[in-house]
């Protein structure tokens, strides 16, 4: 599908982004019975806030934020998830999954994760990894020959024609996984590279194979590991997926991860059969400050109705908060959950430890919401907070995250055994930031802290 199918807008305060065992908040359309559709998935392991440590009445803001956002129509409806010592502790859906038919929203509801696939098409990578099928270290030509002979652009002459340069050294892998390979989205810039990629309208291909062949022809935007640029880095894993494991990146990601973690509602496409769970998705228009249904700059919706013949390794994913939170749980646990071990521990750190160097990690780079720099960086696939206090942030040391265009976010504060997931719909950014200020109230309810 079209990047702009799913890629971050800009302006964008999401960043290009638990079984509730208390009353309602006032006024607010909440869910806290058990969703037919989900009778039969795997079951989640609930307790009070007070047995894991939060509190009830501090954790009430919570509620009082988001149904504050659906009041105002900032959103249309949300739902949230928090859990500790794998164990959810609060669970809850706020106003509407569609405006115009007033159908609430519900914990079943199914969200499009746009790039918060990216964390999932990075466990995807450790799998193989773990199977010795590539190296960190290893050139990305290693695995697509077609990129054997890049060029970088290093800016225009005279004549304003393009200057290109062979790169210091091949890009790898682990330049790949961290944004730092020389890749670019296009639409977030307005370089000559930029313009390229969006003329070649890699994601209007074929297939996978077609989107390597036009991006093989396009040169890289920067000396690779020299910069950090939100990409198509994660797309590309997508296809390197595919090489190495001999399965479709859907096929795959559902017999390695969606399977054996009990996601039924993930997946690249939703079907008929649970097309009426799926949300409406919305657009902040800053004009009425309110959201609309109508498209409100260059975002286009998707159907999702159907198998995509491109996959997007980068943002093509759907599924439920639930499920996610399964995805996020299995991290949390070091790479395992109810007796499915999907990584060791060992992979999930490397995955979910800094991999940018000091240079790159001063404020310079980033997207959305953010930003890299001192104590906040990037693993594979994933932002990590490495000193949450020198970044200003409450989390525990080695908190990983990310988000997805349309407002999903997720967090993972390993030190306090914290997971959290959010989720609601609506493109083009526009206040309020609740991914942050949801952090900040969460932490203000965590009353046993890890030490």
């Amino acid at each position: 599908m079209p990047s702009r199918f799913f890629s971050k807008p800009i302006p964008c305060s999401i960043a290009l982004a638990a079984i509730t065992l208390a009353a309602a908040a006032t006024g607010a359309r909440a869910q806290t019975h058990a969703p037919a559709a989900t009778r039969n998935a795997p079951s989640l392991l609930t307790a009070t806030p007070e047995s894991v440590g939060f509190s009830s009445a501090r954790l009430e803001p919570l509620h009082a934020l988001m149904q504050q956002a659906v009041d105002k129509k900032e959103v249309a409806g949300v739902v949230t998830l928090l859990a500790r010592h794998g164990k959810i502790v609060d669970f809850r859906a706020y106003g509407d999954r569609d405006l115009a038919t007033a159908a609430p929203m519900t914990r079943d509801t199914i969200f499009r994760d746009y790039s918060m696939t990216k964390p999932v098409t990075g466990v995807a990578m450790m799998i193989l990894f773990e199977q010795g099928k590539w190296l960190p270290n290893d050139p990305i030509a290693k695995y697509i020959p077609e990129f054997a002979h890049l060029k970088v652009y290093n800016g225009t002459d005279a004549s304003g024609n393009m200057i290109l340069v062979d790169p210091v050294h091949p890009p790898t892998m682990a330049e790949l996984m961290s944004h730092t390979a020389g890749f670019t989205y296009g639409f977030f810039g307005n370089t000559p590279v930029d313009k390229m990629v969006v003329k070649a309208d890699v994601f209007g291909a074929a297939n996978l194979q077609g989107m390597i062949d036009r991006l093989a022809k396009l040169p890289l935007l920067y000396q690779p590991g020299t910069e950090w640029n939100y990409s198509l880095s994660m797309d590309i894993e997508g296809y390197i997926v595919e090489k190495l494991s001999g399965q479709s990146l859907p096929d795959f990601i559902r017999d390695h991860i969606y399977q054996p973690l009990g996601m039924p509602d993930s997946g690249f496409w939703v079907p008929a059969s649970k097309q009426s769970r799926f949300a409406t998705l919305y657009w902040w228009d800053s004009d009425t400050q309110s959201v609309t249904a109508q498209p409100h700059g260059f975002v286009s919706p998707h159907p999702y109705d159907a198998p995509p013949a491109v996959p997007s390794g980068g943002g093509g994913m759907v599924s439920t908060t639930a499920d996610y939170y399964r995805f996020a749980q299995m991290l949390a646990n070091g790479g395992t959950l109810d007796g499915h071990r999907i990584l060791s521990p060992a992979s999930v750190r490397l995955m979910t430890s800094n991999h940018l160097a000091p240079s790159l990690l001063t404020g310079k780079f980033g997207i959305g919401l953010q930003q890299m720099r001192p104590g906040f960086g990037y693993g594979y696939n994933c932002a990590v907070e490495f000193n949450p206090q020198l970044a200003n942030l409450p989390d525990g040391k080695g908190t990983f995250l990310w988000d997805g265009a349309a407002g999903t976010w997720f967090w993972v504060d390993p030190a306090n055994d914290i997971v959290f997931v959010g989720m609601i719909q609506r493109m083009n950014g526009g206040q309020p930031n609740l991914q942050y200020l949801s952090r900040s109230i969460v932490y203000g309810a965590l009353v046993q802290p890890s030490k």
